[in-house]
């Protein structure tokens, strides 16, 4: 049964593809640069239609002209590219003469394509701009800002998880909702997001991941649901931002249909060469000891037992393997929380690959972990390691140096 959601979707998860695709990769394993542009402009401002979603079901345009002014903005987590202010914006703000707690201002900024993620319609035939249409991009959550302009202002880094965005409070802003949804939203949290509660009812939220360093990766899910671009990408796109297109899953009933046209399916190939095109940050300089993260290499080959899992070049075995809840020490749930696994189409999970790990705290799929110490320090505990103060240590370092 086909079934159309009224909802609410932030394109989570992660709008990362799959590898291999004929249409963007050549020869050497390098992407068409014509894909790779077209791929970032679908990335960076394509809605796929979801505007009937945000706008005429959740009236969230009328929610910014009344209420979300720029400070406002930036405390839920939005973001502000720099690059797309021109000079007389850039000196009105640091001079003061821009209004930074109206909402006309965040309209004039959504009229700049300046705020990351977030698409508006501007209609100024009237002389006073007026926000008549908005829509989300995969930007929203898979992109953020170095901040080189002013906290949340700044150039943009593009496959960097948004864990200061907090989703479900902005969500939570919309009349359509009922008190209960509202409650529901507003109990995820910075960076964390459900991309099943709509589908399933079921409230446990995940932590938002990273889209880079992706190239080489089949599984690139938590629980490896789909080695497609067809799949995941699809799937963020039709049934949680609200895309205009279809989306079928048979093993978990799912089949959802959006528009009478499709504005999906054609922006894939790109989108995803875009995607593998973005490589993993290399941790600062001075971000680790490297004396120590040698040492923590052999923990981690030797009595650690990371690369049991964390294996190969990619420091995953997600291509040839997925795993049992029972196997991974996120699990279980909080109490009264399902397994976010038993809501997906394998059941499990995936080895996440560790390149650029240093840069997005929370870990785990749940976020159960707040730092790298705690990660070993749980494996430690839960795997029974015995790994003495300075192995964890040095462990630590050497993840901070991936």
């Amino acid at each position: 049964m086909t079934r159309t959601f009224i909802w609410l979707g932030v394109a989570t998860a992660t709008m990362a593809a799959a590898c291999g695709s004929s249409n963007s990769t050549k020869d050497d394993g390098s992407h068409d640069p014509a894909m790779v542009a077209q791929g970032q402009q679908t990335f960076r401002f394509d809605t796929f239609g979801d505007e009937t979603k945000w706008t005429d079901t959740l009236h969230m345009n009328d929610v910014i002209s009344s209420a979300v002014s720029p400070m406002v903005a930036l405390s839920l987590g939005l973001k502000v590219d720099a690059d797309a202010l021109p000079a007389s914006v850039v000196s009105g703000i640091q001079g003061g003469t821009i209004d930074l707690k109206s909402p006309a201002t965040t309209i004039a900024l959504l009229k700049l394509d300046a705020v990351v993620g977030v698409k508006g319609t501007v209609d100024s035939s009237s002389g006073t701009d007026t926000l008549t249409r908005v829509g989300i991009t995969c930007a929203l959550c898979h992109s953020t800002v170095d901040d080189s302009f002013a906290p949340g202002i700044g150039k943009r880094l593009d496959g960097w998880p948004n864990h200061d965005l907090d989703p479900g409070l902005i969500i939570a802003q919309s009349p359509a909702l009922t008190d209960a949804q509202k409650n529901v939203f507003k109990s995820w949290g910075k960076g964390r997001y459900d991309p099943r509660y709509n589908i399933d009812g079921q409230n446990g939220p995940q932590e938002i991941p990273p889209a880079y360093g992706l190239e080489g990766v089949h599984r690139i899910t938590a629980t490896g649901d789909g080695d497609k671009i067809e799949y995941w990408n699809r799937y963020v796109a039709v049934t949680q931002m609200g895309g205009h297109g279809n989306f079928t899953e048979s093993r978990t009933g799912v089949n959802v249909t959006n528009g009478t046209d499709d504005l999906v399916s054609d922006k894939l190939p790109a989108l995803q060469a875009y995607q593998l095109s973005l490589p993993a940050p290399a941790p600062p300089a001075g971000s680790f000891n490297a004396d120590a993260a040698a040492r923590g290499k052999a923990v981690f080959e030797g009595a650690g037992k990371c690369s049991t899992c964390h294996s190969g070049a990619l420091l995953t075995d997600a291509n040839t393997r997925l795993h049992d809840p029972s196997e991974v020490v996120s699990e279980p749930e909080a109490t009264g929380t399902p397994s976010y696994a038993s809501r997906s189409a394998t059941k499990q999970y995936r080895t996440p690959p560790l390149a650029g790990v240093w840069q997005h705290p929370p870990y785990f799929h749940n976020g159960s972990a707040a730092t790298l110490d705690a990660v070993v320090a749980t494996y430690n505990s839960r795997k029974n390691l015995n790994l003495d103060a300075g192995q964890m240590s040095d462990l630590v370092e050497y993840l901070k140096s991936l």
